[in-house]
């Protein structure tokens, strides 16, 4: 409703402008800094008078005259050197964002693919991983709200080194046979978590051994064999897992793309004859990458100035580097790889999946106009080759569509390092800890969840001593899962974030359980009007026929606050800067907090003033919860 508001007043403007004028001019509208100064102000007229070589006042005027008046603007005045502000009529106002959408989600073309989670199936999801997976959600639930068509897909490794390392534990390293690999009992991620840090050690103590890992790579390939056989099932089964890990933080997808049948169909095959084709690669007869497909590179603007810019896409061996098969499946992604997938559904994890034999009757997948790849910062030399390879193949539209949604990674704080049992008592309170899934260091997806739910749950139980264990159980996994997803979305994408236990369930601070908390405040302010027989809804109606003096201008700052809600949305999406939304909803939270005490309902003798206060309250968790579905923290019934 605001983004329209002002879309609309800017298109009232330019109309004028062109009238009066004869100028084609896009206006801007902004919030002016004071709120004596309006609600929306445009130095249109400003702007104007360098090119009509007229006071800019006088322009104003003579735009504040022609302009029409909409039912939502009370007035416009003219102030400083030429400004029109616009004054609101509060009432229209309010009665409309009581009803309106407050993201503007119309339909909008354009379906966009999201990539996101892609974790390596060969050892349980950390808390890295759960970064990835909230931003790529938010992101979706963001475009969604928003209009366009969004398709989630979960990349699945499972022909990758990584694997192939576990593989290789479980044959070469412990001997364990396919039966017996299959009947370990769950937490299966969890003991390949302790083998991939033991075979990495083992592999490394005798350069001879890396031949298993070269044979089981080239097995896992080609899909046959029993290193192959292995790696589908210790795939399968991990998956399963990561699949259960973030079903517990509300996070799901469309579509679990596998790498083995990107290889298994030939996509590389396709994509890699057309870049050789193009050119864009060569087999180099000499050097340290002799008998290898190259990518040249060091003509690119973007690589100048790199060491060594020249990517292997296929090793000498035969086997294909990760960028090869990226680049195979982008393509697919934009629809432009001429091959499509086999689906089937997987009936136990509720997901569609590629194989090479599909079904009938699946959802299209791929086709998209826009992807965006959801990968740390540390990814962004191959990402960018991934887009080279677009525009080498002559597709620089979908290339420059192609996006790197990066951010930094998370560590943990001392204290949270402590707790886990990291850090001594007496090692400094300076020392983040940074995770190495080779050396075995990092804190599982799940033993976070579950420190977070059981922290929670202590909590809640010296607040509310009168609830059952199964009440306590529901409330603390809400509130840990708010603590945990807000946290992941707060700090901005190039910011290393710190995990901090404390800090994250704070029920005060800048968190999740923070604006849980004023949700239940706004709530508990019906229920109670309820319990006193005082009428605890207000309709749009009702508000039109308020006088406007029941809106003071804290209330005011509130409901223009909300109203902005899907302008901001907007920014975060365009920008990847999601922590503008998390910002907003705690912004609009500590606002309404600040007014609880200073403006009561319940205790108000005044029936229009009651009613005012009420209707602010009402678009205030408007708002809040809408924000809050976007962000995927929970609303829960108390705190």
């Amino acid at each position: 409703m605001w983004m329209e508001l002002k879309k609309g007043l800017a298109a009232d403007l330019a109309r004028v402008i062109q009238e009066r004028f004869g100028v084609a001019h896009e206006p801007l509208l902004e919030v002016p800094p004071r709120r004596e100064l309006g609600d929306l102000s445009s130095p249109a007229a400003m702007q104007l008078a360098r090119v009509l070589k007229r006071n800019p006042r006088a322009i104003a005027e003579e735009l504040a005259k022609a302009l029409p008046r909409r039912p939502q603007v009370r007035d416009v005045q003219i102030q400083g050197a030429g400004f029109l502000n616009f004054f609101l009529d509060r009432r229209a106002f309010a009665a409309a964002l009581m009803d309106a959408s407050l993201l503007d989600g119309g339909a909008r073309g354009g379906k966009v693919v999201i990539e996101h989670t892609n974790i390596n199936p060969n050892k349980a999801a950390h808390i890295g991983h759960l970064r990835n997976a909230v931003l790529g959600d938010v992101l979706g639930r963001s475009l969604k709200s928003l209009g366009y068509p969004v398709e989630i897909q979960n990349y699945i490794d499972d022909t990758g080194v990584q694997l192939a390392d576990v593989v290789v534990g479980f044959i070469d390293l412990r001997g364990i046979p396919l039966a017996a690999v299959a009947a370990i009992p769950e937490p299966f991620d969890f003991y390949c978590w302790d083998l991939y840090s033991e075979v990495g050690r083992w592999l490394a103590e005798d350069p001879e051994r890396q031949r298993l890992r070269r044979e089981t790579l080239h097995e896992m390939e080609i899909g046959k064999g029993l290193r192959a056989e292995m790696g589908r099932l210790v795939a399968r089964r991990v998956v399963s897992r990561h699949l259960a890990t973030m079903r517990r933080i509300d996070v799901s997808y469309d579509l679990l793309t596998r790498e083995s049948d990107i290889l298994g169909l030939q996509f590389f095959e396709q994509a890699f004859g057309r870049l050789k084709e193009s050119g864009a690669v060569h087999l180099e007869k000499e050097g340290k990458n002799a008998g290898c497909w190259v990518m040249p590179l060091s003509q690119s603007e973007e690589f100048a100035g790199l060491e060594d810019p020249d990517k292997v896409i296929v090793r000498s061996d035969g086997t294909v580097t990760y960028v090869g098969k990226d680049i195979a499946y982008q393509l697919w992604k934009f629809g432009l790889l001429g091959r499509d997938f086999g689906y089937r559904f997987w009936q136990e994890e509720g997901v569609w999946e590629t194989t090479q034999n599909g079904v009938e009757g699946h959802p299209l997948f791929g086709n998209s106009w826009r992807v965006f790849n959801v990968i740390d910062v540390r990814q962004s030399y191959l990402q960018k080759i991934v887009r080279a390879g677009l525009q080498a193949l002559g597709h620089p539209s979908e290339a420059e569509r192609s996006v790197h949604f990066a951010y930094e990674m998370v560590a943990l704080s001392p204290a949270t390092a402590r707790q886990l049992g990291f850090l001594d008592e007496a090692e400094g309170e300076d020392k983040v800890l940074e995770m190495s899934g080779r050396k075995g260091i990092g804190v599982k997806a799940d033993d976070l969840i579950d420190q977070l739910e059981l922290k929670a749950r202590e909590e809640i139980a010296k607040r509310n001593r009168d609830l059952g264990d199964a009440e306590l159980d529901g409330l603390a996994h809400e509130i840990a899962i708010a603590a945990l997803r807000f946290f992941m979305v707060k700090a901005t994408n190039n910011r290393v974030i710190a995990f901090d236990f404390d800090e994250a369930l704070s029920f005060e601070g800048e968190s999740g359980p923070y604006l849980q908390y004023s949700l239940v405040r706004a709530k508990n302010i019906r229920r109670r009007l309820q319990q006193e027989g005082i009428a605890a809804d207000i309709f749009p109606e009702e508000v039109t026929a308020l006088p406007e003096e029941v809106w003071s201008e804290d209330l005011w700052d509130l409901i223009l606050e909300v109203a902005q809600t899907g302008e901001t949305v907007e920014k975060a999406a365009e920008s990847l800067e999601l922590s503008l939304i998390a910002r907003h909803a705690l912004d609009i939270a500590q606002r309404f907090n600040a007014l609880y005490h200073r403006h009561p309902i319940l205790q108000e003798k005044d029936p229009q003033v009651r009613a005012g206060r009420l209707a602010t309250v009402q678009i205030f968790r408007r708002g809040l919860e809408s924000l809050g579905e976007l962000l995927g923290i929970p609303v829960p019934e108390k705190m």
